[in-house]
């Protein structure tokens, strides 16, 4: 007999935080590089590679935030800043701390991970399409 852990019970609650926190911290980046807000000056448009990171950063980061469209726009960030890091940051040095990089492959490996578990509870998805209640399957076993 399979027992849930009682922790389990709040994993999608968390995971919908977890969208709404990491989704609003990126589109905070995109805001701040735009619109010269929040102790950044703005970028000139069209400037190669930063304004499109902002564009992307503001786009993908407010429908991650509303669970809209999540995996696909958390896909396209970790995408976006995976190219960030590489093309950007790692050319510099090879470690995030050196390189100052880390914020780049935090939103990368966090946005991965949203992409792939989902949007969680709280989504604008999940208020008007609520899905069916599925069993969930670990390694084919139901948990």
């Amino acid at each position: 007999m399979m027992t849930t852990h009682h922790l389990d019970r709040a994993r999608p609650y968390t995971l919908g935080l977890f969208r709404i926190v990491i989704g609003s911290l990126f589109t905070c980046h995109g805001i701040a590089s735009l619109f010269g807000v929040l102790g950044r000056e703005t970028l000139r448009t069209g400037t190669w590679p930063g304004w499109y990171a902002a564009v992307i950063q503001l786009a993908a980061g407010t429908l991650v935030t509303l669970g809209l469209g999540t995996r696909t726009a958390a896909f396209l960030g970790s995408g976006s800043m995976a190219f960030a890091y590489f093309d950007v940051h790692q050319p510099a040095a090879l470690l995030p701390i050196e390189n100052g990089g880390e914020p780049a492959a935090l939103f990368c490996w966090t946005l991965l991970l949203v992409a792939f578990t989902g949007p969680g509870a709280f989504a604008v998805t999940r208020t008007s399409h609520p899905a069916p209640q599925q069993e969930e399957h670990h390694l084919g076993v139901p948990v």
